[in-house]
Order: C-alpha cells, then structure tokens, then sequence
C-alpha cells in the first residue's frame, strides 16, 4: 500500500520544485541577458571598424574606396584613353582621327555604364553630387568626342584639336569631370578630419596662399587645393591633384622657388603647368621619402602597385 505524502512534505517539495524552476528561468534569463550584451558589444566594435554608423558627411573610408573602384576608376580608364589619343593627335601620330574619336565616344559609353550602377551611401553626400558630376562630364565628353569624329573629315588634325577644346559639350564636360574630381578629394579631408581632428574638415585660403603658409598644411588638404587649380585652370591630364602637390613641394624643397623669388602657390603652380612639368607618378615616386607619415585613405592611387 502506497504511503502517502505529508502535508509538510508535500509542501516542501512544491517549494522545491518552484525553487528549481526559478533558478532555471534566472539561469536562461542571465544567459540572454548576457548573450545580448555580448552581440551589442561586437555590432558596436563592427560599427566602429566599418563605419556602418557613420554620421552624415563623416565619409568612411570604406565609402571612399568603393567610390574609387565603382566611379572614379572608370572615369581615369577614359580619360587615359582620351590623353593618349590627344597625345597623338598632337604629335600627328594617329592617321585616322574620325576612328579613334568613334571609340572614345564608345569608351564613354561604356563607362559611363559601369559607374551609373554604383550606389553611393547617403552619409557621403559629396560622393553622391561627386557621381552625378562624372556621369555627365563622361555623357558630355563622349558626345565632343562624337562631334569630333563627324567634323574630322572636312579639317586637318591641327584644326580638329583646336576645334575640339572650344567645343561647348567638351568644355562643360571637363567642368563637370573637374567638378566630381574635387568633391572626391573634399570627402577626402573630411574623412581626415575624422582621423586627426588637427586636419581642418574643409579649407578655403583666405587669400593668395604663400608659400610658407603652403608647407604647413596636411597632405589632404594640399590635394584639395591642387584639385582646386586643376578646376580652375581645367586640366583633363594624366596626373592627379597628388602629382601637382609633388611637384610643387619638390619645386620648393629644391630652393628653386625661392631663386625665382616666388612667394604664392599660384606661381609655382602656373610654373609648372605652363612648363608641362608635373609627371603621373610624381607623388608615388616622392611618397616615402616626403610623405610618410601623412593621413590619408588607403585609395590605391595613394599607393605603388606591389610587384
């Protein structure tokens, strides 16, 4: 015959196994609780190395690196195009123009293609106006290229050319392209800036820049600037802002400004533009010797290529 429980029995082990319930549900609670601490802790430490919660004109690296590759890249492939068929165009190298500037018409195209797919992140608004810049210096660039290759048969070469740089869609077309390369090196400083908060997020010279104020200023912002003169004076070249600044601190460093008794940038620069001194490659070649310990992105144009 079964014994049965006593009430005092029965009652301790009621409490017991509402006491092992609670110590469960506490243990699985803490557990969760803990679990999603943790997960906060590794989305923030994500966030921070991503910059997937970046402020709004913060300018992540990441987001400038995807803007190399997926627009300005493309851009640089045609305009390399574009310098070389110019090169021989001038040099009466090239025996069918009409035909060359039928594929720069294409090449246009075509990249033009490539970068309209990129989608820019909302946090770069400069990248985004940088973008819609390129397209239509690329649209507009593609289509002078077009009308070129219609009027070459009626001109020599040495006309074409002339005729090509007063062109209205060339001339608008390289703004446009000035235009976009600048607003990329504009997020370039604000990204610096939210490296080294001793990096001014924008610069604007209040006046003339001397040459001693000039030596002073961070690499970025000398890019900038150089982006700048290159708008100015529209300058659809080989080189980049990066190669200008090189050139223009070697020109300095080397004493030469100061035999010529210069004392602003706007010389130096006028100098070697007019004097077509500034080389692709001017600012790799002097990387590690003037420039080492400078901020900036990890843009591959930044960088030499590993062999």
């Amino acid at each position: 015959m079964e014994k049965r429980l006593t009430r005092s029995e029965l009652i301790f082990s009621l409490g017991f196994i509402f006491m092992l319930i609670v110590a469960v549900g506490a243990f699985f609670y803490g557990a969760k609780i803990g679990a999603e601490k943790t997960e906060a802790k590794y989305v923030e430490q994500a966030k921070h190395l991503t910059g997937a919660a970046a402020e709004p004109g913060s300018y992540p690296q990441q987001d400038l690196v995807s803007f190399y590759h997926t627009v300005f890249l493309p851009y640089r492939e045609f305009q390399s195009e574009w310098y070389k068929t110019m090169e021989k165009m001038n040099s009466g190298q090239l025996t069918e123009p009409a035909s060359a500037l039928k594929e720069l018409s294409s090449l246009a195209k075509q990249k033009y293609a490539q970068a309209q797919t990129a989608s820019i992140a909302s946090s770069s608004p400069l990248l985004q106006q940088a973008q819609v810049e390129i397209l239509k210096g690329l649209k507009l660039l593609g289509e002078a290229a077009n009308r070129g290759a219609v009027s070459s048969k009626d001109v020599e070469t040495g006309e074409l050319l002339v005729a090509l740089k007063k062109d209205s869609f060339y001339k608008e077309g390289v703004e446009q392209i000035m235009s976009g390369q600048l607003d990329y090196y504009q997020s370039m400083l604000r990204w610096s800036n939210t490296v080294n908060k001793k990096i001014p997020a924008t610069y604007e010279p209040a006046s003339i820049l001397g040459i001693n104020q000039w030596k002073a200023l961070p690499l970025t912002v000398k890019n900038k600037l150089m982006a700048d003169h290159m708008k100015a004076r529209m300058l659809l070249t080989s080189y980049y802002p990066q190669d200008l600044v090189s050139a223009v601190d070697d020109y300095i460093l080397s004493g030469e400004a100061a035999k010529m008794k210069m004392k602003s940038v706007d010389a130096v620069v006028d100098l070697l533009v007019n004097a077509n001194a500034v080389r692709s490659g001017d600012f790799l070649n002097s990387k590690a010797k003037v420039y080492g310990k400078e901020v900036i992105p990890q843009l591959p144009f930044f960088y030499p290529e590993e062999s």
